[in-house]
């Protein structure tokens, strides 16, 4: 069983605790953990998309013009697609992109995701998170001096507003809750911050 050091806001070491087989040894499988972000992405999409069919544009229903003897083509409506201001054949159509993952397996794909995490050394521990001002020039300075440079993700309890407030305008920086935990923003970020508290959380949810 693999470890993980934990710290204080000075990034030195004041404990280690063991990291659980069953959330953080996962097998980790490429195609897996790609079916599941594009399953987050399709659910992301508006699918707001439109166009108007030729029983939606507006325009009469008579036929245009006699069947025969005119030289042309035959016609028997304005709204046809071959006209202009006709309607659009095939076009987009409001519509939902999401679909759905057995619910086991998404589970075990979110514990994949933290076990690649963890294997790259992408946990950082700290150990008790500090009680935040809602100010972004504070949180920046924290994030400063532990040494989170990238792309972070912190992970805390849905009680942390003021802590969401002053992530709101860092750019790379993300907090979610550890139910909330998800295999696109666990890939995305290059590390993961939580307290101890929150991460003994984060066990007993995803185990």
């Amino acid at each position: 069983m693999s470890t993980v050091d934990v710290v204080d806001l000075s990034r030195r070491k004041v404990d280690s605790i063991d990291l659980p087989a069953d959330v953080f040894g996962a097998a980790i499988k490429g195609a897996v953990l790609h079916e599941a972000v594009r399953l987050q992405q399709a659910g992301l999409r508006q699918g707001t998309a439109s166009t108007k069919t030729r029983g939606l544009v507006s325009g009469t229903g008579k036929k245009p013009y006699k069947q025969k003897h005119t030289g042309r083509a035959r016609a028997g409506s304005v709204r046809s697609p071959l006209w202009r201001h006709g309607g659009t054949t095939f076009g987009p159509r409001p519509r939902d992109y999401r679909y759905g993952m057995p619910k086991q397996k998404a589970r075990g794909i979110v514990r994949a995701a933290l076990s690649v995490r963890a294997s790259e050394g992408g946990l950082v521990i700290l150990d008790e998170m500090p009680d935040f001002d809602g100010k972004t020039k504070t949180l920046a300075k924290v994030l400063d001096v532990l040494g989170l440079h990238a792309k972070t993700l912190i992970v805390t309890g849905r009680d942390r507003d003021r802590l969401r407030r002053a992530a709101a305008n860092l750019p790379g920086v993300t907090v979610v809750d550890p139910e909330g935990i998800n295999v696109r923003d666990v890939l995305l970020h290059d590390v993961m911050l939580m307290g101890r508290r929150d991460f003994t959380r984060l066990q007993e949810v995803w185990r």
